[in-house]
Protein backbone atom coordinates (compact mmCIF):
# COMPACT_ATOMS: atom_id res chain seq x y z
CA UNK A 1 0.00 0.00 0.00
CA UNK A 2 1.15 3.55 -0.66
CA UNK A 3 2.46 5.85 2.04
CA UNK A 4 -0.01 7.44 4.44
CA UNK A 5 -1.41 10.65 2.93
CA UNK A 6 -1.25 13.98 4.70
CA UNK A 7 -4.12 14.66 7.07
CA UNK A 8 -6.50 17.32 5.82
CA UNK A 9 -6.27 20.52 7.90
CA UNK A 10 -10.02 20.41 8.60
CA UNK A 11 -9.36 17.36 10.76
CA UNK A 12 -7.32 19.34 13.28
CA UNK A 13 -10.43 20.30 15.23
CA UNK A 14 -11.38 16.64 15.65
CA UNK A 15 -7.89 15.50 16.59
CA UNK A 16 -7.57 18.30 19.13
CA UNK A 17 -10.95 17.47 20.64
CA UNK A 18 -9.95 13.80 21.00
CA UNK A 19 -6.68 14.71 22.67
CA UNK A 20 -8.35 17.15 25.05
CA UNK A 21 -10.94 14.51 25.96
CA UNK A 22 -8.10 12.15 27.05
CA UNK A 23 -8.72 8.88 25.18
CA UNK A 24 -9.07 5.80 27.40
CA UNK A 25 -6.21 3.37 27.81
CA UNK A 26 -6.32 -0.19 26.49
CA UNK A 27 -8.58 -2.38 28.57
CA UNK A 28 -10.77 0.51 29.74
CA UNK A 29 -14.28 -0.33 30.87
CA UNK A 30 -17.39 0.42 28.84
CA UNK A 31 -18.24 3.19 31.29
CA UNK A 32 -14.80 4.79 30.87
CA UNK A 33 -15.01 4.67 27.08
CA UNK A 34 -18.50 6.18 27.16
CA UNK A 35 -17.25 8.95 29.43
CA UNK A 36 -14.50 9.79 26.94
CA UNK A 37 -16.99 9.70 24.05
CA UNK A 38 -19.24 12.12 25.87
CA UNK A 39 -16.37 14.58 26.39
CA UNK A 40 -15.20 14.29 22.79
CA UNK A 41 -18.62 14.67 21.20
CA UNK A 42 -19.50 17.58 23.48
CA UNK A 43 -16.39 19.40 22.27
CA UNK A 44 -17.41 18.98 18.61
CA UNK A 45 -21.11 19.67 19.17
CA UNK A 46 -22.85 22.66 17.63
CA UNK A 47 -26.51 23.47 18.38
CA UNK A 48 -29.18 23.44 15.66
CA UNK A 49 -29.56 26.72 13.76
CA UNK A 50 -32.22 29.26 14.66
CA UNK A 51 -35.52 28.53 13.00
CA UNK A 52 -35.15 24.74 13.10
CA UNK A 53 -37.91 23.06 15.11
CA UNK A 54 -36.60 20.27 17.34
CA UNK A 55 -38.94 17.85 19.09
CA UNK A 56 -38.31 14.74 21.20
CA UNK A 57 -40.83 11.92 20.95
CA UNK A 58 -41.06 8.25 21.87
CA UNK A 59 -41.89 5.48 19.40
CA UNK A 60 -43.14 2.10 20.58
CA UNK A 61 -40.41 -0.47 20.07
CA UNK A 62 -40.14 -4.22 20.55
CA UNK A 63 -39.01 -3.84 24.18
CA UNK A 64 -40.27 -0.44 25.24
CA UNK A 65 -40.26 3.08 23.88
CA UNK A 66 -37.49 4.21 21.55
CA UNK A 67 -36.48 7.88 21.97
CA UNK A 68 -36.45 9.81 18.69
CA UNK A 69 -35.53 13.43 18.00
CA UNK A 70 -37.21 15.15 15.05
CA UNK A 71 -35.48 18.04 13.28
CA UNK A 72 -37.68 20.14 11.01
CA UNK A 73 -35.84 22.85 9.05
CA UNK A 74 -37.46 26.18 8.34
CA UNK A 75 -37.56 25.36 4.61
CA UNK A 76 -39.19 21.95 5.05
CA UNK A 77 -42.55 22.80 3.49
CA UNK A 78 -45.86 21.30 4.52
CA UNK A 79 -45.20 17.58 4.00
CA UNK A 80 -41.48 16.98 3.44
CA UNK A 81 -39.65 13.75 3.02
CA UNK A 82 -37.83 12.26 5.98
CA UNK A 83 -34.34 10.95 6.68
CA UNK A 84 -34.11 8.23 9.32
CA UNK A 85 -30.69 8.84 10.86
CA UNK A 86 -28.65 6.44 13.01
CA UNK A 87 -25.67 7.80 14.95
CA UNK A 88 -22.25 6.20 15.12
CA UNK A 89 -20.34 4.89 18.11
CA UNK A 90 -19.58 1.25 17.39
CA UNK A 91 -23.03 0.14 18.68
CA UNK A 92 -21.63 0.80 22.18
CA UNK A 93 -21.43 4.59 22.32
CA UNK A 94 -23.65 7.55 21.50
CA UNK A 95 -27.07 9.02 22.02
CA UNK A 96 -29.25 11.83 20.66
CA UNK A 97 -26.68 14.44 21.70
CA UNK A 98 -23.48 12.81 20.49
CA UNK A 99 -24.06 13.21 16.74
CA UNK A 100 -26.61 16.01 16.78
CA UNK A 101 -24.38 18.22 14.61
CA UNK A 102 -24.64 15.61 11.84
CA UNK A 103 -28.38 15.09 12.35
CA UNK A 104 -29.42 18.74 12.13
CA UNK A 105 -26.91 19.28 9.32
CA UNK A 106 -28.75 16.72 7.22
CA UNK A 107 -32.04 18.51 7.85
CA UNK A 108 -30.63 21.96 7.13
CA UNK A 109 -29.01 21.01 3.84
CA UNK A 110 -31.74 18.74 2.42
CA UNK A 111 -34.93 20.48 3.58
CA UNK A 112 -36.16 17.13 4.91
CA UNK A 113 -37.24 16.23 8.41
CA UNK A 114 -34.59 14.13 10.17
CA UNK A 115 -35.63 11.48 12.67
CA UNK A 116 -32.61 10.63 14.84
CA UNK A 117 -32.88 7.33 16.73
CA UNK A 118 -31.58 6.74 20.25
CA UNK A 119 -31.34 2.97 19.81
CA UNK A 120 -30.27 0.64 22.61
CA UNK A 121 -26.55 0.00 22.96
CA UNK A 122 -24.32 -3.06 23.26
CA UNK A 123 -22.96 -4.84 25.19
CA UNK A 124 -26.02 -4.54 27.43
CA UNK A 125 -28.22 -4.86 24.34
CA UNK A 126 -26.36 -6.71 21.56
CA UNK A 127 -27.70 -7.51 18.10
CA UNK A 128 -30.53 -7.54 17.20
CA UNK A 129 -31.70 -4.97 19.78
CA UNK A 130 -30.22 -1.82 18.14
CA UNK A 131 -31.42 -2.94 14.72
CA UNK A 132 -34.89 -3.80 16.05
CA UNK A 133 -35.25 -0.31 17.55
CA UNK A 134 -34.35 1.34 14.24
CA UNK A 135 -36.70 -0.93 12.31
CA UNK A 136 -39.54 0.00 14.65
CA UNK A 137 -38.94 3.69 13.96
CA UNK A 138 -38.77 3.07 10.19
CA UNK A 139 -42.15 1.34 10.29
CA UNK A 140 -43.62 4.09 12.45
CA UNK A 141 -42.54 6.76 9.98
CA UNK A 142 -44.22 4.85 7.15
CA UNK A 143 -47.37 3.98 9.11
CA UNK A 144 -47.91 7.22 11.06
CA UNK A 145 -46.51 10.01 8.85
CA UNK A 146 -49.01 12.60 10.06
CA UNK A 147 -47.64 12.35 13.60
CA UNK A 148 -44.18 13.28 12.32
CA UNK A 149 -45.53 15.81 9.81
CA UNK A 150 -43.91 14.07 6.85
CA UNK A 151 -44.66 12.38 3.55
CA UNK A 152 -44.34 8.72 4.51
CA UNK A 153 -43.77 7.70 0.89
CA UNK A 154 -40.46 9.58 0.80
CA UNK A 155 -38.17 7.93 3.35
CA UNK A 156 -34.38 7.79 3.14
CA UNK A 157 -32.01 6.18 5.63
CA UNK A 158 -28.63 7.53 6.67
CA UNK A 159 -26.04 6.72 9.27
CA UNK A 160 -22.38 7.11 10.12
CA UNK A 161 -20.07 4.26 11.13
CA UNK A 162 -22.22 1.84 13.15
CA UNK A 163 -25.18 3.93 12.04
CA UNK A 164 -24.20 3.27 8.43
CA UNK A 165 -24.34 -0.44 9.20
CA UNK A 166 -27.82 -0.04 10.65
CA UNK A 167 -28.99 2.01 7.66
CA UNK A 168 -27.73 -0.65 5.24
CA UNK A 169 -29.35 -3.42 7.29
CA UNK A 170 -32.68 -1.59 7.23
CA UNK A 171 -32.68 -1.57 3.44
CA UNK A 172 -32.20 -5.36 3.42
CA UNK A 173 -35.03 -5.90 5.88
CA UNK A 174 -37.38 -3.53 4.05
CA UNK A 175 -36.63 -5.15 0.70
CA UNK A 176 -37.29 -8.64 2.01
CA UNK A 177 -40.49 -7.59 3.80
CA UNK A 178 -41.65 -5.61 0.74
CA UNK A 179 -41.73 -2.41 2.73
CA UNK A 180 -41.55 0.16 4.05
CA UNK A 181 -40.27 1.66 0.81
CA UNK A 182 -36.89 3.39 1.13
CA UNK A 183 -35.92 5.81 -1.63
CA UNK A 184 -32.21 6.15 -0.82
CA UNK A 185 -29.48 5.06 1.57
CA UNK A 186 -26.54 7.19 2.63
CA UNK A 187 -23.74 5.32 4.39
CA UNK A 188 -21.03 7.45 6.01
CA UNK A 189 -17.82 5.52 6.71
CA UNK A 190 -19.91 2.39 7.36
CA UNK A 191 -18.73 -0.80 9.06
CA UNK A 192 -20.49 -3.49 7.07
CA UNK A 193 -18.48 -6.65 7.62
CA UNK A 194 -15.39 -6.21 9.86
CA UNK A 195 -13.10 -8.09 7.46
CA UNK A 196 -9.73 -7.71 9.16
CA UNK A 197 -7.97 -8.98 6.02
CA UNK A 198 -8.74 -5.67 4.29
CA UNK A 199 -5.60 -3.58 3.82
CA UNK A 200 -6.90 -0.46 5.55
CA UNK A 201 -7.28 -2.39 8.81
CA UNK A 202 -3.52 -2.91 8.81
CA UNK A 203 -2.38 0.38 7.28
CA UNK A 204 -4.47 2.53 9.61
CA UNK A 205 -4.55 0.17 12.56
CA UNK A 206 -3.75 3.02 14.96
CA UNK A 207 -6.04 5.59 13.36
CA UNK A 208 -6.03 8.50 13.93
CA UNK A 209 -9.67 8.82 14.92
CA UNK A 210 -10.35 5.08 15.15
CA UNK A 211 -8.25 1.96 15.66
CA UNK A 212 -8.52 -1.60 14.44
CA UNK A 213 -8.46 -2.82 18.05
CA UNK A 214 -11.49 -0.65 18.81
CA UNK A 215 -13.36 -2.12 15.84
CA UNK A 216 -12.72 -5.64 17.11
CA UNK A 217 -14.01 -4.58 20.54
CA UNK A 218 -17.13 -3.06 18.98
CA UNK A 219 -17.72 -6.14 16.82
CA UNK A 220 -17.51 -8.48 19.78
CA UNK A 221 -19.83 -6.28 21.85
CA UNK A 222 -22.45 -6.13 19.09
CA UNK A 223 -22.29 -9.77 18.01
CA UNK A 224 -20.92 -11.78 20.96
CA UNK A 225 -22.45 -14.93 19.46
CA UNK A 226 -20.32 -16.05 16.51
CA UNK A 227 -23.44 -16.90 14.50
CA UNK A 228 -24.19 -13.18 14.35
CA UNK A 229 -21.13 -12.60 12.17
CA UNK A 230 -22.89 -14.35 9.29
CA UNK A 231 -26.22 -12.57 9.72
CA UNK A 232 -26.64 -9.87 7.04
CA UNK A 233 -28.88 -7.83 9.33
CA UNK A 234 -25.90 -7.61 11.70
CA UNK A 235 -23.22 -7.29 9.03
CA UNK A 236 -24.74 -6.42 5.62
CA UNK A 237 -21.67 -7.45 3.62
CA UNK A 238 -22.55 -11.04 4.55
CA UNK A 239 -25.73 -10.88 2.44
CA UNK A 240 -25.92 -13.39 -0.40
CA UNK A 241 -28.04 -11.02 -2.48
CA UNK A 242 -27.89 -7.23 -2.52
CA UNK A 243 -30.07 -6.79 -5.60
CA UNK A 244 -33.13 -4.61 -5.46
CA UNK A 245 -31.82 -2.20 -2.81
CA UNK A 246 -32.37 1.57 -3.03
CA UNK A 247 -29.79 3.91 -4.58
CA UNK A 248 -26.76 4.23 -2.32
CA UNK A 249 -24.17 6.87 -1.49
CA UNK A 250 -21.20 5.23 0.24
CA UNK A 251 -18.82 7.78 1.70
CA UNK A 252 -15.49 6.72 3.19
CA UNK A 253 -12.65 8.58 4.88
CA UNK A 254 -9.30 7.98 3.20
CA UNK A 255 -7.37 7.71 6.49
CA UNK A 256 -9.52 5.20 8.33
CA UNK A 257 -9.11 1.53 9.31
CA UNK A 258 -12.61 0.81 7.96
CA UNK A 259 -12.10 2.69 4.70
CA UNK A 260 -11.98 -0.52 2.69
CA UNK A 261 -15.27 -1.67 4.22
CA UNK A 262 -16.90 1.16 2.29
CA UNK A 263 -14.99 0.37 -0.88
CA UNK A 264 -15.94 -3.29 -0.75
CA UNK A 265 -19.58 -2.70 0.12
CA UNK A 266 -19.99 -0.16 -2.68
CA UNK A 267 -18.47 -2.69 -5.07
CA UNK A 268 -20.82 -5.43 -3.88
CA UNK A 269 -23.80 -3.13 -4.37
CA UNK A 270 -22.67 -2.20 -7.87
CA UNK A 271 -22.18 -5.84 -8.85
CA UNK A 272 -25.73 -6.53 -7.68
CA UNK A 273 -27.05 -3.84 -10.01
CA UNK A 274 -27.72 -1.20 -7.35
CA UNK A 275 -27.30 2.44 -8.35
CA UNK A 276 -24.33 3.35 -6.14
CA UNK A 277 -22.08 6.37 -5.78
CA UNK A 278 -18.80 5.90 -3.94
CA UNK A 279 -16.87 8.89 -2.63
CA UNK A 280 -13.68 9.02 -0.58
CA UNK A 281 -12.84 12.07 1.53
CA UNK A 282 -9.16 12.62 0.75
CA UNK A 283 -6.92 13.22 3.74
CA UNK A 284 -9.83 12.90 6.14
CA UNK A 285 -10.31 10.63 9.13
CA UNK A 286 -13.14 8.64 10.62
CA UNK A 287 -15.80 11.05 11.85
CA UNK A 288 -15.03 13.84 9.38
CA UNK A 289 -18.72 14.78 9.04
CA UNK A 290 -18.53 16.37 12.49
CA UNK A 291 -16.30 19.04 10.97
CA UNK A 292 -18.86 20.21 8.41
CA UNK A 293 -19.49 23.30 10.56
CA UNK A 294 -15.82 24.25 10.96
CA UNK A 295 -14.00 23.47 7.71
CA UNK A 296 -14.65 24.15 4.03
CA UNK A 297 -13.27 20.81 2.87
CA UNK A 298 -15.37 18.80 5.33
CA UNK A 299 -18.36 20.95 4.42
CA UNK A 300 -17.90 20.10 0.74
CA UNK A 301 -17.87 16.39 1.57
CA UNK A 302 -21.00 16.74 3.68
CA UNK A 303 -22.71 18.79 0.98
CA UNK A 304 -22.12 16.03 -1.58
CA UNK A 305 -23.83 13.49 0.65
CA UNK A 306 -26.74 15.86 1.33
CA UNK A 307 -27.20 16.65 -2.35
CA UNK A 308 -27.59 12.92 -3.04
CA UNK A 309 -30.28 12.67 -0.36
CA UNK A 310 -32.02 15.86 -1.46
CA UNK A 311 -32.20 14.67 -5.06
CA UNK A 312 -33.67 11.27 -4.21
CA UNK A 313 -36.12 12.64 -1.65
CA UNK A 314 -37.41 15.04 -4.30
CA UNK A 315 -38.66 12.06 -6.26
Amino acid sequence: MSATPAIHPDMAVLLRAREDAVPPVAGASVAEVRSFWGRYTAATHRPPPAGMAVRDIAVAGPDGDVPVRLYRPANAGEMPGVILYMHGGGFVLGDLESSETVAWGLAEKTGAVVASVDYRLAPEHPFPAPFDDCLAVLRWLADMPAEAGIDGTRIAVAGDSAGGNLAAALTLAARDARGPAICAQSLLYPCTGIDLALASYTHYAEGPGLSTASMVWFRDAYTPDATGLADPLAWPAAADDLAGLPPAFVHSAEIDPIRDEGRVYASLLARAGVDVTYREAKGMIHGFARAHVTGEGARAEFDALCEFLRRHLAG
